[in-house]
């Protein structure tokens, strides 16, 4: 079943968009420390952990990955594959998994409302949102400026 979910990213992409809306008008009471958060950090480690293998970043990016984590590439990497990636599109650490990249490329492919995120850089992850709502995260984009000093 969710091997069928990981190939179906139209599907998940379906889901992420009208979750994404529905959420808007609960802005209020989503914040950083509220019992609701609390609740979607339990939700968000229980749906995307099992989906995903969700590491719970905090900066969920599943839409512009394909519906794929790229928390999952041994390496982290946020922004495509490392030099390594075998020409089998396997992983250079763990040869007997596919690069999450490779993967996050082609089901990327399947998706009409968000496949083209893909080509944006990301910004790093910003380890202070570890173990946040990704969710209550994106509804408050304030939470997620770098800190005073911080240069990119």
């Amino acid at each position: 079943m969710l091997r069928f979910l990981q190939n179906s990213p139209h599907a998940l992409e379906l889901v992420y968009a009208g979750t994404s809306k529905m959420l808007v008008p609960f802005r209020r009471v989503m914040k950083r420390g509220s019992r609701m958060e609390r609740l979607f950090i339990h939700l968000e480690k229980w749906t995307k952990g099992a989906t995903f293998d969700c590491r719970m970043c905090g900066q969920c990016v599943l839409h512009s990955t394909g519906m794929t984590c790229p928390m999952t590439c041994p390496k982290e990497l946020r922004n495509g594959p490392c030099g390594g990636v075998r020409a089998n599109g396997y992983c250079e650490v763990l040869p007997d998994r596919p690069c999450v990249w490779s993967q996050a490329w082609e089901r990327s492919r399947k998706m009409p409302l968000y496949g083209q995120e893909i080509l944006h850089v990301l910004a790093p992850v910003d380890r202070r949102l570890k173990d946040t709502s990704a969710w209550v995260n994106h509804l408050h984009p304030e939470l997620l400026k770098p800190p005073a000093g911080w240069e990119s």
